[in-house]
């Protein structure tokens, strides 16, 4: 089974007949709801859907709300679109009517960019494909000159090379969707262009009391969140490499090396990790992915991502389904070499809890015997999420009767949900009851052997304090 996680986002091309179904069967495990298109009716149906076609494939989905947080655009021209030419004047203006652009001035979105920005800063419009340098600032107006120019019609992003600019990272809309993200249920919520841990902290809070309790999500997509990367990862439960903007802001050619940094740092913290944008970007139109997508794709996979996103691939692409085919045989292809069956994690630390030490333990023990499959039996996921955090070619079982459980494990890389009602199997036919579910599941075969960890006081969180080595049948 791919032990790699695939991320696909919803939109019009996912909202054919069948195609969700079809995605799922492709091997699609969290479905992704951009929060910067459509409305709340959009997201309500979606998610509707995403539900309803789960449970009757027997399937547990998670899914992600993705904010739209502070992007800082241009605003719109009045014939559409204008095209700028090297060396020209080019004025950002945040006063100017938000239709009022032509050929020497636009408005901004951002009414601060004059106060964040001095002369000699490099301004990046259409993900980098236009570069501005500022001359100087006068009132609302940044007065630049034109170093790459090329054509900008309204709505295309700014992104300060270096990062610096001061927006914070939830807007009033954001605001809003984090009460609709509540209400719907979400399992994980990202928050977008997130610069400290304090973005990450506001966001839990307005989560928790709107009576939310998805997961959080960091996106790592600004020049100062690379820096703070510990803390924001710490006041996280995920992080994913955002590489659209991250690339604009800190340079196309360091984004590589940044991105094992990031997930080196967020696997050392027990974090889950995604690596997203532009994974398999010209499938939008093509029936197949290039061979540097597919490198891609393997590298994130034998970085240690958890995850691999896709994102207008199958929301707006042609070939939705042939894109997340793609992605899986990348992925298990990348899981054939070595490098993702073994480590060093944690190795020299000192647990401080017993179901951390449980799962490590179990995960030692795997590695060093023969043995089929993992199962834990678990109410919160934690102790799966740690087992998850050591490279293994062996399958991790979920067994929880959590369906909130069981949806949130699906994003952790070698985990695989299972439902079961601990409670409902206690005693003397527990394991039978296990093994009974693992056969029918085509999981194990008679006499395989199980490493099985679970709590004494069974259906109590973080109550996990023994591993038990077992043989089917």
């Amino acid at each position: 089974m791919k032990r790699t996680k695939i991320v696909a986002t919803l939109g019009p091309a996912t909202d054919r007949p069948g195609v969700l179904e079809r995605l799922l069967q492709a091997g699609v495990d969290v479905v992704r709801l951009n929060f910067s298109h459509g409305g709340a009716a959009d997201r309500e149906r979606r998610v509707r859907a995403v539900r309803e076609t789960a449970a009757a494939m027997g399937r547990d989905v998670a899914i992600l709300g993705d904010l739209q947080g502070p992007k800082i655009r241009v605003e719109q021209f009045a014939c559409g679109q204008v095209e700028l030419v090297d060396g020209a004047s080019f004025v950002l203006d945040a006063a100017l009517p938000a239709d009022a652009g032509d050929q020497g001035a636009v408005g901004v979105t951002y009414r601060d960019l004059p106060r964040d920005v001095r002369a000699g800063d490099i301004l990046l419009l259409n993900d980098g494909a236009i570069t501005l340098e500022v001359q100087d600032v006068a009132g609302s107006r940044v007065e630049c000159v034109v170093r790459v120019g090329g054509v900008l019609s309204g709505g295309k992003g700014i992104n300060r090379q270096g990062g610096g600019l001061s927006a914070g990272a939830l807007t009033d809309k954001d605001r809003a969707d984090i009460e609709l993200a509540a209400r719907l249920e979400l399992d994980y919520l990202a928050v977008s262009f997130p610069r400290s841990a304090a973005d990450m902290e506001e966001a839990r809070s307005l989560l928790r009391a709107a009576g939310g309790e998805a997961l959080l999500v960091a996106k790592i997509e600004r020049a100062e969140a690379v820096t703070h990367i510990e803390e924001i990862a710490r006041a996280s439960e995920v992080v994913m490499v955002a590489r659209g903007d991250l690339g604009v802001e800190i340079g196309f050619a360091e984004v590589p090396g940044v991105q094992k940094q990031i997930i080196r740092t967020a696997r050392a913290l027990n974090r889950v990790v995604i690596t997203a944008t532009q994974m398999m970007e010209s499938m939008i139109h093509e029936p197949i992915p290039t061979r540097a997508e597919v490198s891609d794709v393997a590298n994130a996979v034998l970085d240690g991502s958890d995850a691999v996103m896709l994102s207008g691939e199958t929301a707006v692409g042609r070939y939705p389904v042939k894109a997340v085919e793609a992605m899986a045989s990348a992925c298990r292809s990348a899981e054939r070499q070595r490098a993702t069956s073994t480590s060093h994690h944690r190795m020299d630390e000192v647990f401080a809890r017993t179901d951390e030490a449980i799962a490590m333990a179990t995960m030692y023990t795997a590695n060093h015997m023969d043995v089929r499959a993992i199962v834990a039996l678990t109410e919160s996921g934690n102790t799966a999420l740690w087992m998850s955090r050591i490279r293994s070619g062996i399958p991790i079982y979920a067994f929880s009767r959590n369906e909130s459980t069981r949806r949130r494990v699906a994003l952790y890389r070698g985990v695989y949900p299972v439902p079961f009602d601990v409670l409902a199997e206690q005693g003397e036919g527990e394991f039978d009851a296990i093994s009974r579910v693992l056969l029918e599941r085509g999981l194990v075969r008679s006499g395989d052997r199980v490493l099985l960890t679970e709590g004494h006081a069974a259906g109590i969180a973080g109550g996990t304090n023994s591993m038990r080595i077992l043989s089917v049948g």
